[in-house]
């Protein structure tokens, strides 16, 4: 098979996601390069929000009940004898000075014609609203939508039934936003806020107020109940921390041409929900040298268990073969927790012994992959090892995980010994670690301190956590838009790099290994919150996830 077979047999679906900025070229070039007004991609933004909140009214929400308010404690369809209508529907809109501003008075435009009682707020004065947005007000007001200023709430609303509307449209802020809400936008999403535990509640593009690289408010941000984006979901937005304030998400197209994100490739991306398909098919004559030899290099006195996750997780992954290499004091230990791996006992210590390289490196020369670091201790001779190991001419690619990221932070190993085939795995301690900054800094910077990183490691980055990213040299970076408490415990990282491991082994490109895994470990850990919704599962039951997690997307002969 050659390279070229190998990458198209691998190659991932993904769904772009641009940064604010980068979808504000797409904007700009739709209408520069191919005449597309912006008043025409904000009257298809205006109009995929009135279908996504038709179809979210359609039902009876969660709580609440569109038409008549009433509280309930479930979703249940609405009877087909009694569709839902906007007529009689009182609509609260709040509009700000930019573009978001200009949807939210499309909007209002069409729910006016659509029979609802309607009143935007807005926070700049009418007249000088400019542009896209200015010929939308302007339109609207033809039309007979009402507008008053937001002014001091709750003392702009013309009336006390504004204080108890059925829907509320957040159009203040879009994606561009930046820095921290201002005093006045503050206590405008607090009012959101409060009107959400009585109204449905609806974001344009973005919920007002959360950032849109980091899914993180600023400081505050509004929760809504479903969010429209359009054209594209924006990073931050599909990130775990966002989704109690994004609701359900909605991705509505609004027209901008193919071309332009072809010219305008985004910087960011997530595998589409299809992606496990690319898994390998089982065939009837498999045997376990065609499954792939996963070497786990680890181990230390007290840290055994790291090791032996490993190699459950690369077993549970579908390697036919896994090995566990350990120091030879430590071997009884390993094998006697399970039979299901071998064990390369290295000399006769109970601690890493560089004498015993020689069969070491001969074994890894013959595996398909390995793993190295869980459980492995920062000595001296545990960091030979690793540089031995890294240096080995021809050897196959590596995970590198836990201890072993350890002297490539302290500079004990090079970090030149990574190879372009290699994968490394830190969580935001260990990233911390290699990156030079607090734990706290990491949390801050994902995005930015992964690209930094992968500007001086040739290896795939993934740096672990919740909405875990995958990265290398110039290359965008990938979002896994998934979590799942069940994965906060220890060992469950061990897991990750042995099923990362068997990808490798099994001839995944080190890119797309690195995805799949983090995508399937995710998967798996959700599985686990039907038995466990309140924690409590072993890493263990995380590797023994894995095989269900991936049985309803593997193609099967």
């Amino acid at each position: 098979m050659t390279p070229t077979d190998n990458a198209d047999r691998w190659r991932l679906p993904y769904i772009d996601l641009p940064a604010p900025e980068e979808m504000a070229v797409w904007d700009r070039a739709a209408s520069a390069d191919f005449g597309l007004r912006e008043e025409i991609l904000m009257e298809n933004a205006s109009r995929e929000a009135l279908h996504v909140l038709h179809a979210e009214l359609a039902v009876t929400v969660a709580g609440f009940d569109a038409n008549t308010g009433a509280s309930i404690t479930r979703s249940t369809p609405r009877p087909a004898s009694s569709p839902f209508s906007f007529t009689g529907l009182r609509v609260l809109l709040f509009m700000g000075g930019g573009n978001n501003g200009g949807d939210a008075a499309a909007l209002a435009r069409h729910l006016h014609d659509a029979g609802a009682e309607v009143l935007v707020l807005h926070t700049r004065p009418l007249g000088g609203y400019r542009g896209a947005a200015g010929y939308h007000v302007r339109l609207a007001k033809r039309c007979g939508v009402a507008f008053r200023p937001a002014g001091a709430w709750p003392r702009s609303l013309p009336d006390p039934r504004w204080l108890a509307p059925r829907v509320v449209v957040d159009g203040l802020l879009g994606t561009g936003f930046t820095g921290a809400l201002r005093e006045r936008e503050a206590a405008l999403v607090a009012a959101i806020n409060e009107l959400s535990e009585r109204a449905f509640v609806l974001a344009l593009d973005i919920p007002s107020g959360l950032g849109g690289l980091t899914g993180r408010p600023r400081p505050v941000a509004v929760r809504a109940h479903a969010t429209v984006t359009f054209e594209a979901a924006k990073p931050g937005l599909v990130l775990p921390e966002a989704a109690p304030y994004t609701g359900r998400l909605h991705v509505r197209p609004i027209g901008i041409p193919h071309a332009v994100r072809r010219q305008h490739p985004a910087s960011y991306r997530m595998p589409d929900d299809t992606c496990l398909t690319a898994l390998p098919a089982t065939t009837p004559c498999m045997h376990k040298g065609t499954a792939g030899h996963v070497l786990v290099v680890g181990g230390s006195e007290g840290l055994t268990g790291a090791p032996l996750l490993a190699g459950l997780g690369a077993l549970r992954g579908g390697a036919g073969l896994v090995t566990v290499a350990c120091p030879g004091g430590l071997a009884a230990e390993v094998k006697a927790a399970t039979p299901d791996v071998m064990t390369l006992p290295l000399g006769e210590r109970r601690a890493w012994d560089p004498a015993a390289l020689p069969g070491l490196l001969a074994l890894a020369a013959r595996c398909n992959a390995l793993v190295i670091g869980p459980g492995m201790g920062r000595s001296p001779e545990a960091a030979e090892v690793l540089s031995a190991l890294l240096a080995l001419p021809g050897r196959p690619p590596a995970v590198i995980d836990a201890d072993g990221l350890f002297p490539l932070a302290e500079g004990l190993v090079s970090l030149d010994l990574v190879r372009e085939t290699d994968i490394v795995t830190p969580h935001p301690g260990e990233m911390a670690r290699l990156a030079g900054l607090t734990t706290a800094d990491v949390q801050r910077g994902r995005a930015a301190t992964a690209r930094a990183f992968a500007a001086r490691c040739a290896g795939v980055l993934v740096l672990k956590g919740a909405g875990s990213l995958v990265t290398r040299r110039d290359r965008p970076i990938t979002i896994i838009p998934l979590a799942a408490p069940t994965l906060a415990v220890a060992g469950s990282g061990d897991v990750l790099s042995g099923l990362a491991g068997t990808l490798l082994a099994q001839g995944a490109p080190p890119e797309v290994a690195a995805c799949l895994a983090a995508y399937l470990h995710a998967k798996a850990g959700q599985l686990l919150l039907h038995d466990y919704p309140a924690r409590g599962n072993t890493p263990r039951e995380i590797a023994d996830a894995i095989p269900r997690a991936r049985k309803e997307h593997l193609p099967c002969c």
